[in-house]
Parts: structure tokens; sequence; C-alpha cells
């Protein structure tokens, strides 16, 4: 009778996270609180451009508590380099200085002016308002269009332009191909500016060893390894001497993939002071602080027969840097330029992105950062092309999907995508959501002039997921390798240690990369544990963003575990005195195959590999193995979206009636955490589209610069999500995995709005910017009729 061996890869196994999170034992970076602690406070430029002409410290230096305060001018020496842009992406691009505190000038409402370190947070934040700052304002340009325009105010006089780059990319003869066509339909399309908004702020403690002289840093991070190595360029220490951990972290959204002032200040005065130093940023701070989210105009038009087949494309894009380049800023436009094209088969394309700079907190990374921008501009403009045709959405993208490959193979941005079904995805998500009754029910409001009319939005994508390939990284500029590290050992007591590079805000590492391991071993996954984001811990490792957990840092774990597991079947073979062709290994034990003889668990396998007096000659003792995996390419997780919206048109009002998406991103090792993680990315992507926005006046000023004035939807405002999946796996990795963790924030802002334009269509409507909120509906409407 063959045994039957318990898998977990492909299981639900419950998050061993939730339990610390749910019962408050969670360690986070603010909780940290170490013997003679000092608080670090910020004073921020209100105003959004102007020369600092002096600053006052003495009434805030005289109050009682604070230890010391300090200007730009005051620490300039205390930096060995500005906060550095991790991605330049063109030879030519126009970098400014980035100081962690301003010199001279501030350049966005938030900039950092002084700095107050006091024995206690709220005497730190008192200070703030002693401090007395004589600013000479200067004009401020807030808006990418008019920074580009013949004398507009320049964010940096000394780089003479607002100009910060182009990028520009060409496959095929796009001339040719709209000379052509039929229809060329064109779009221009708003990307606007959202905050990350994570549940936990921002937050550092550093605290400096006075023996060895090194530092530990405790930060709120997605990326402790970049943290480390970029605050030791900043502040002039030895990266052997920086320890960074990443405790517990509330989300980061992207937001949190980055390098900030604060932690280099608070390294900085820990290092002057020789005293632990915490910053914890208030929400205030976060909405002008901390890096923002998309920011583009973008113009794209198509070209296409009349029978819709398309022929090629056109994108320009703006976009917003905001008044600095942050670690990645530049790059996150033209990481979305090799999927413009989306799902689409057809035989010319252009792309040219330029970059901008205006007098606005910096943007950088959100969620699906590049793709999720792609996904709306191609999937509003199929939807405007299927207008202009009169054909049903749904029939134009269908004709024009890649057949299905199971191969790498290169598409219209001459990129390769690793494989893909489309029109299966696409054909189930049609099927599960009931598109023709759908399409009867909205014959049927429309015919009978219902005040409530429904409108059907489709979100295909794909994404440049599991970034990773260093060679193709080093071929765009960034400045970062995309490999990830490993290490998997059995104690001698046969439990498991897996070390990852990768450091998780969410994800649920722990629980996936224990499923991961266990089944290597032939152990169960209590037996596993997973020790992440401490650099002393894993001192190699790329961090966690671009849906590269999984299919880099996972097929990691994946790699290390099978080497343990083929040299531990090494010794079995030593101990059971067989031949190693000979040894089978299942269930955790190893037996010679056709044979009821003696076997030996892997624990007893990893006793004698760590007692080390019975091993085969020239063999090391221990169990234990590291992998440092770099992928030959990106992966392409894929889905389709549909969104069914109820429209009012006498308010405006949208409410959501039905959600379903169906995804691909390979074989699948927990449903659970792949479920959550599309619950959470469609929330972010049904906020964009209705109802977040940062917006400033034409000075500059925040107008939501509360939560009291940029909404966040809650769960009320949220429907249940209808989730079904396709499998295809990448064959650029042994599990064929492809990643998930951006894929609802990508497929869902196109699908909510194209939804709401389809349920006002017949009345004229056409465009509404994101977010869709009832006013702009209504009055959408309203010019319409």
């Amino acid at each position: 009778m063959t045994e039957t061996v318990e898998r977990y890869v492909g299981q639900s196994v419950p998050r061993r996270e939730d339990a610390a999170l749910l019962t408050g034992r969670a360690t986070w970076t603010d909780t940290i609180r170490l013997p003679g602690t000092l608080h670090l406070a910020v004073l921020r430029s209100p105003v959004a451009h102007a020369r600092i002409l002096g600053v006052d410290m003495g009434p805030a230096l005289a109050l009682p508590g604070v230890v010391a305060a300090f200007t730009g001018e005051d620490l300039a020496d205390d930096f060995a380099i500005g906060l550095p842009c991790g991605w330049p992406v063109t030879e030519d691009i126009k970098i400014p200085d980035h100081p962690p505190l301003a010199r001279g000038e501030v350049n966005h409402v938030g900039d950092g002016v002084a700095v107050v370190v006091a024995t206690d947070r709220e005497t730190a934040q008192d200070a703030l308002e002693l401090i007395e700052v004589s600013y000479d304002e200067l004009p401020a340009v807030v808006d990418v269009e008019a920074a580009l325009a013949e004398g507009a105010p320049l964010v940096h006089a000394e780089l003479g332009t607002n100009h910060c780059y182009t990028w520009p990319l060409a496959v095929g003869d796009v001339d040719a191909a709209f000379a052509r066509a039929d229809v060329v339909v064109e779009g221009r399309y708003l990307q606007q500016r959202v905050i990350p908004s994570a549940m936990e702020p921002r937050a550092v403690v550093v605290n400096p060893d006075p023996v060895g002289g090194g530092f530990t840093i405790y930060s709120s991070t997605q990326v402790p390894h970049f943290v480390r190595d970029i605050l030791a360029m900043v502040c002039g220490v030895p990266d052997s001497k920086l320890r960074v951990v990443a405790p517990d972290v509330g989300g980061g959204f992207g937001s949190k993939l980055n390098v900030y002032a604060e932690e280099a200040l608070a390294l900085a005065l820990a290092r002057r002071l020789g005293s632990p130093v915490k910053w914890v940023e208030e929400r205030s701070e976060n909405h002008v602080a901390t890096t923002h989210g998309r920011g583009q105009v973008q113009r794209i038009a198509v070209a296409a027969t009349r029978e819709g087949k398309l022929l090629g494309m056109r994108v320009n894009l703006l976009a917003d840097m905001g008044a600095y380049l942050q670690l990645l800023t530049p790059g996150i436009a033209v990481f979305g330029a090799f999927t413009y094209c989306g799902l689409y088969d057809f035989g010319a394309y252009s792309f040219e992105c330029q970059g901008v700079f205006t007098n606005l907190t910096p943007t950088d990374a959100y969620r699906g950062a590049g793709r999720s921008e792609a996904a709306y501009a191609h999937e509003r403009i199929m939807d405007d092309l299927a207008r202009a045709l009169a054909m049903d959405p749904a029939e134009v993208r269908l004709r024009n999907l890649i057949p299905p490959f199971m191969q790498p193979r290169t598409v219209p941005s001459g990129v390769m995508y690793d494989s893909g079904d489309y029109e299966a995805c696409m054909r189930k998500a049609m099927e599960l959501v009931g598109y023709e009754d759908l399409r009867k029910e909205q014959q049927r409001r429309r015919e009978s002039g219902d005040p409530v009319q429904i409108g059907i939005g489709i979100g295909n994508f794909t994404e440049s997921g599991g970034l990773s390939p260093s060679k193709v990284a080093a071929g765009v500029r960034l400045q970062s390798g995309g490999w990830e590290a490993a290490t998997v050992r059995m104690t001698i007591s046969g439990k498991v240690e897996v070390v990852t590079g990768t450091s998780p805000h969410g994800q649920g590492h722990e629980t996936v990369w224990a499923q991961i391991a266990a089944d290597a071993l032939g152990v169960h996954p209590d037996d596993v544990e997973v020790l992440h984001g401490d650099t002393a811990v894993a001192p190699f490792g790329r961090d966690t963003y671009g849906s590269r957990s999984l299919p880099v840092g996972g097929v990691a774990v994946h790699l290390s575990a099978g080497k343990v597991a083929e040299k531990a079947k090494k010794i079995a073979a030593h101990l059971l005195e067989a031949a190693e062709d000979d040894i089978e290994f299942a269930g955790g034990r190893f037996s010679v195959a056709g044979t009821s003889g003696p076997a030996v668990t892997i624990q007893e396998v990893a006793m004698a590999a760590s007692l080390a007096a019975n091993l085969p000659e020239g063999m090391e003792p221990n169990l234990t193995a590291d992998t440092h995996f770099d992928p030959p390419n990106f992966t392409w997780p894929f889905g389709t979206h549909i969104c069914v919206t109820e429209v009012d048109t006498e308010t405006g009002r949208v409410r959501i009636q039905r959600y379903v998406a169906v995804d691909d991103c390979g074989p699948i090792v927990n449903p659970a955490i792949v479920d959550g993680q599309l619950h959470g990315g469609i929330a972010q992507g049904v906020a964009q589209a209705l109802y977040e926005e940062a917006r400033h006046d034409d000075a500059g000023n925040p107008t939501t610069a509360t939560l009291a004035d940029y909404t966040i939807p809650a769960a009320s405002d949220l429907p249940n999500f209808e989730l079904d999946r396709t499998v295809t796996p990448s064959p650029t990795n042994p599990m064929g995995v492809k990643g998930i963790g951006e894929s609802g924030a990508i497929g869902s802002s196109p699908a909510v709005v194209n939804a709401v334009i389809d349920a006002v269509a017949h009345l004229g409507v056409t465009h509404i910017d994101m977010p869709a909120t009832p006013e702009k509906v209504w009055r959408a409407i309203q010019e319409a009729r």
C-alpha cells in the first residue's frame, strides 16, 4: 500500500504571523524603547518654495527637556553625500542635490528645515513651535504641463529647467501603422497623486554602540538591506558597522521602499549625541514627507482596422517627479514602458516619458508602480476604441489578445513575456460575472429610462513581476542587483531554520516559506523557523517590492531546501549502506527502494550530520545550504477584472454592484494568502478610481493634509470580491510561480472607471478622470446633456 505523503504547498495553511498581530504582541518600531532614548522632531516648511533667510533656535533651545537643535547648515558636515537617486534612467538626467535638511532653500511643503532633539516626544514637538524661520517666498509650480511651459517658475534654478529626463522606446514602424489605419483613437488620462497611507506611519530608532562603534537601526521599512547600504554612503559609516532591523511593519505599499531623510538624520544625531534617537512620523507629516504615488499625464493613441484589430500604439507621458528624486522616482514611469501594450498583439509601438520637477512632495513607488498606470491607459483606450467602432468592449479585446504561449515570446514593446493564456482567463471572468446577461440588463435599464444605470468595466492586465534579473536592471540603469538570497539549515534536533533576504510587511513570508521548506524536507511547517528583516541575521538580500518575494525569494528558499535534501540523501545512503540512486525520500524518511529494510528519518540524518562521526569521505558536517537566485527574466502575472457599477444619474453616486477577478500567478503556494493579497490590492485600486486624490492649491499648499480631507474607503464602501484563477506556470523558475502582491491594484482601477463611464456612455459621457466622485460623475452627465 502506497503511503500518502502530506503536501503543504497548495494548502491554505493559517498565517502564523497573525497571532501576534491580532493580540497586540507585535513589535513595531515605535514600541522599541531603549534606555536614554532622545526624541527627534522635524520642523517642516509651510510653503512650497522659498529661500530660507534665517532660523532662530533660541526659544526652542531654552525649553526644558530640549537637548539640541540643528539646521541643515549645522549638519552639513555630518553627511558625506545627499540622499541618492538609485535609478538615473538616462545619462543626461538632471539630479538636484537632496540634503536630509534643506540648506538655503525649501522646495515643497514638508521639506525639512530644522530638527529638535528632546527627552520626550511631546517636548520635541512643542519646541518646533518656538523656532522662528524667515522665508523669502518664491513662485511655485505644481502642474507638470505648466512646469514645462516657457517662463515657468524653476523648482531648482541651478538646473535651469524643470525637465528632468526624456526616456524613449520604439519598436516597429509606428508611423506606417498609423498611416494605414482605418481608425485612430487618442486619449488623455490623468493618474492623480495618491498618498500610500500605510496603517503604520514611518518610524526609526538608532542605537549607537559605544564599545564597537557601530549602530543598530530599527526602521519601519520594506528594504532593510537598502537602508544599510545607502545610509553607509550618506553618513560615511562603513556598512559593516550598521545593523538594520525591520521589525513588524504595518504596511508599505511602495512608500517604505525608500531611504528617507529622517533615517539619515537619526543616524547622524545618534552619532553626534552618543544616545539612542527615535523619530516617529505624525499622520500629517506622512501626507507631505512620505513619497506620493502615481502623478502622471498620459497621452495614448492606438491605430486599428475597422474590424478592431490593433496595428500600433503611441504613448507619451509626463511624469511628476516632485521636488527631488527619491530612490526610484525617475524609474517608476519608465518601468511601465514595457506593459502599455498589455496583453494585446500588434506590430508597432512607441513610448516616450518626460520626467518633470514640481514644487510638491517627491513621487516614488506605489503598489503596481508603473504597471498599474500602464494598465489603466491601455484599458481606457480599448474602451474608447470600442466606442469609436461601435463594438462591444469585450469583443475588441478578444480580437487582439496574444495567443496562448507556454515559453517566452517577444511582445510589441520588445520584451519577452514568460507564458500566458489570456483568452482562457478573460472568458472565465466573463462567464463568472454573467457578461451577456449583464449587457441585456443594461439595455433594459437604458430603454426604460431608469435613473440608476449599470455599467460593465473590464480591466485586463499583465505586469512585470518578480523584479529580478540583474542584467536587465543594469540595462535600464537601476543601481541594484535583482538576485535574492536564502539559507536553509537543519539543527541538531532536526528542526529547520530558513534565513531569507526578503523582508515582509504583511505578505505572509513566514507562513509561505515554511510551507516550501516543509515540503522539500518532509517536515511539518511548525518545525520551520523563518528569520528575516535583520541584516545581522540575513546579511545578503534585496528585500521586498515589485511582486518579487515568491518568484525570487521563495524560489531561493526552494532551491536551498532542495540542496539540503540532496545532501541528506547522500548521508542517508551512507548510513544505510546503499547506493544513493537506490534511496527513496518520502514523508521525511529515507529508505532503500524495493525493500522493507531499515530507514532513517531526516531528523536522524541531521543529527548524524552534526555529530560528523559517520559521514561520507570528504563531506563537510551539518545540513545547510545557501542560494543566491538571479532569474533569467521577470515573471508576468496576468488577469481579467470585471466591475459592475450602478450609477445614479441624478446624483452621480457610484455603487459597485459586483466585482469579479480571475488572476493567473502560476502555481499557488497558499490560496488564502493569494486571496488576501488580491483583496488588499483591489481595495487600493478601487480607492484610486473612486475616492483618493492628493490635491494642492496653485501655491503648492496641500488641501488634503489630513485624513479628514483625504478620503480612504472603509470596508463598508467596498463590495465582496468574487475571485477565481487560472494556472499558467512560468518557465523562468523551477516552481513556476509568478507573484500576486500587486495584481489587484493593477487590474482594478481601469475596471472600475470603465464601468462608471460605461453606465452613462449612452448619455454622451466618454471621459471621467479619477477619482470618479459623485460630483465629477454628475457634472459629466450635465455637460453631456
